[in-house]
């Protein structure tokens, strides 16, 4: 549907970005190649997104390196060289500089500049946006690559503010660092941030209490100096890699044991036990979270998954001496339906002495007390407490900002009962706002940076067609926001992940909705669904507006 308004507009910018992570930078690269006028803005002092932000000890990216790198440009394919398999946030970031860098993309970015407000002027079609700094600007079109883990959350424990020691957060870790040493150190979740956290400092702290309530399937990092053979071949191959990686439907992983591995497509329970051991001896080797890439049915299906289930939590037995001590470190729920850990050496921490677990899963911590936790009848003094509680996924940054669609309309109040988008990319009510790996999408589930480059080229084509139709507004409609939210509800629906407490359905924020969170379909077929909006003309699910001046 189009309609047409007689509104004279003016701009400073043809598209403003919001986020320095790799999303942001695809942006900033590909709109300027398209012709746009752009500019960049980022809170941070630099470039590097999450990478940026988080810098606990420990912290390891869980895909391959030379997979979690922008595939956009042959130049940096070829002229960055990782030093690890795993990176580091520190060697992301200088990764995320290369990239501005080699690219010119500096001349577009405005860092320590934090986006304060942004309001839909339904007058002229145009974003009016405010910095920290006062600065009035004004553009057609917004893209928010604020990401899908960004916005902290800590749990309102009874007394958090009582507590006279020294609270952190696994997310907003200071970039001076922390000297641990000879401390009584709390640490509070066991996600992918909490044992990475414990496995660094174990070693380093007076004591250590780990306050644990859920276990995961933790799996070896196998992190090492990257071989220069392999990436010399990863090089020479990067074509081959990356259409692979495109077409992986649930993770975009493909790097297993330094191989292009080949998605599996059989059924567990067709496959002999011989074959099934085979495979899963291959995974554990390669390391990382190459678990993602095994059979399909294991998503689906709850006896394929008991099969793998039980691989992982034998593993575990192994490694944890103490059968009483492994039972509690032993997952029960099926496993891949909530994130898998990639660690080092984590099970064997429990084996020194300075380290204590302390078992939440049948009473859980009552209070924080001025000198550490309560838990029961028993106090756990401490000297710091860090808090690995993670995030408010996928919706937690643009419902944390003051942006204003039509009607004064903020993402706090739309998402209210559930996030609300058409494909993960636009809301109803904010026109000419695109958002980039978040609610919505299959970023939980698929590899963000090569997401994120799909969907900012997707939203490049849209530009240049509506330019070439002489149209400057597109917003969706509440009945294509309604039509993706079932959706959503039915691919969640389809497979194991509603059996098992997790993020990825909003159930580590105390009455969050997991309604529209993310889309569980697969890659393939959300790749369908862009380009069949595209060749419809955005026809069906959206409504074009042309501002004549």
């Amino acid at each position: 549907m189009t309609n047409s308004t007689n509104t004279t507009s003016k701009t400073d910018y043809d598209v403003i970005i919001v986020g320095a992570g790799f999303a942001g930078l695809t942006a900033v690269h590909r709109m300027r190649e398209l012709g746009f006028s752009v500019r960049l803005f980022e809170a941070g002092s630099d470039v590097g997104g999450t990478w940026y932000w988080n810098q606990y000890p420990g912290l390891k990216v869980d895909v391959e390196s030379v997979e979690y790198s922008l595939s956009f440009s042959y130049v940096i394919e070829q002229e960055w060289t990782w030093s690890e398999r795993y990176a580091g946030p520190q060697e992301l970031c200088r990764y995320a500089n290369f990239v501005a860098d080699r690219l010119d993309l500096r001349r577009d970015i405005q860092t320590g500049t934090r986006i304060d407000a942004a309001e839909f002027d339904e007058g002229c079609g145009i974003w009016a946006l405010t910095t920290n700094s006062g600065e009035q600007l004004r553009s057609r079109f917004v893209i928010m690559c604020t990401g899908m883990l960004n916005q902290p959350v800590k749990p309102p424990f009874k007394g958090l503010d009582s507590f006279e020691g020294k609270q952190y957060h696994s997310a907003r870790w200071p970039k001076e660092g922390v000297d641990l040493s000879e401390q009584r150190v709390g640490v509070i979740g066991t996600g992918s941030s909490g044992v990475q956290i414990i496995s660094a400092i174990a070693s380093q702290v007076g004591h250590l209490h780990v306050f644990h309530r859920t276990p995961g399937y933790c799996l070896p990092l196998r992190n090492c100096v990257m071989p220069e053979e392999y990436s010399t071949r990863v090089k020479a191959n990067y074509g081959e890699w990356r259409a692979a990686e495109r077409y992986n439907s649930f993770g975009g992983w493909v790097a297993l044991n330094y191989q292009i591995g080949k998605p599996v497509t059989g059924s567990a329970l067709d496959a002999t036990p011989e074959e099934r051991q085979a495979l899963f001896d291959e995974r554990w080797e390669s390391g990382g979270l190459s678990f993602y890439n095994v059979y399909p049915d294991v998503y689906t299906d709850l006896k394929a998954n008991a099969v793998l289930s039980k691989y992982l939590q034998d593993k575990i037995r192994e490694r944890v001496k103490d059968p009483k001590l492994a039972e509690i470190l032993t997952p029960k729920y099926p496993a891949l339906t909530k994130r898998l850990i990639a660690e080092t050496n984590y099970y064997e921490v429990y084996e020194q002495e300075n380290v204590e677990l302390v078992d939440l899963s049948k009473q859980g911590i009552d209070e924080i007390t001025p000198k550490g936790v309560r838990v029961g009848d028993t106090e756990y003094a401490l000297d710091c407490i860090v808090f690995a509680t993670g995030f408010d996924a996928m919706i937690g940054s643009l419902k944390a900002m003051d942006v204003r669609g039509r009607n004064g309309l903020t993402f706090a109040e739309h998402w209210d009962d559930g996030a609300r988008t058409h494909m993960g990319l636009m809301s109803a009510g904010f026109p000419n706002l695109f958002i980039i790996n978040a609610a919505g999408s299959p970023a939980p589930l698929f590899q963000p940076i090569i997401l994120g480059q799909e969907q900012v080229q997707w939203v490049g084509r849209l530009m240049i067609k509506l330019a070439e139709r002489n149209i400057n507004c597109i917003e969706t409609t509440s009945k294509a926001e309604d039509d993706w939210g079932r959706l959503c509800d039915e691919t969640l629906s389809a497979t194991l992940f509603p059996l098992t407490d997790s993020w990825y359905i909003g159930k580590n924020v105390p009455g969050k909705s997991h309604t529209g969170l993310a889309y569980f379909g697969g890659m393939e077929s959300y790749r369908q669904a862009m380009t069949d909006a595209e060749v419809s003309a955005y026809a069906d699910d959206f409504i074009l507006t042309t501002f004549e001046g």
